[in-house]
This record gives C-alpha cells, structure tokens and sequence, in this order.
C-alpha cells in the first residue's frame, strides 16, 4: 500500500511495516486495523515515521500507534526508544508544550 513515497506492508491483522529505506537505521512499525492503514495513504505522518528511524541509536523500531497523525517533528502517536550510549533525547518525541 503506497503512502506518499511510504511502502506500508502488512505483517498482521494489527500490524504494519514500513522497511528500511535510504538512511532509515530501523523499519517503522504501525500498529492499526486496515481501515485505519487505509486512511494512512494520505496522511504525512508515516513520512515522520520514517524521520524518526533516522535519529542517531534508534532501538528496535519507530513506532505508531493507532492514533497516527501529523505531528511536529514525531507524529502524534509516535513511539521511539534510543540506546544509552550514541542515542538521543528528543523533545519532538514529547513536545515542545511540556515545561
């Protein structure tokens, strides 16, 4: 299912891959029914799931959750865990709002 340049493939009912591509370090995980996958085809937000495979000691996957949307920087919904040592502390992954 392409989604804006964005390769989606179903790996089961509730999950979905977005592979590695270009300087991606981790594939994206989207975690959604197919109705919810349908409607990703026009949204951005996998484009930052796939931003967010790019930081620096990325671990496992970026992930989205059903919620899924535009956000700034990680999308809204976006779930990333980075290493120790090499990784980073991102506010997009938690917004600019908190203080």
């Amino acid at each position: 299912m392409p989604t804006r340049g964005v390769h989606l493939e179903q790996i089961d009912p509730y999950r979905w891959r977005v592979p590695r591509q270009g300087g991606m370090l981790v594939d994206g995980i989207v975690y959604a029914d197919a109705a919810v996958a349908g409607d990703l085809r026009h949204d951005p937000s996998l484009e930052q799931v796939c931003n967010v495979a790019h930081l620096p000691g990325i671990v496992g996957a970026s992930l989205a959750m059903p919620d899924v949307h535009w956000g700034y920087g990680f999308p809204i919904g976006g779930v990333a865990a980075t290493s120790l040592d090499g990784g980073v502390i991102s506010p997009g992954g938690v917004g600019y709002d908190i203080n």
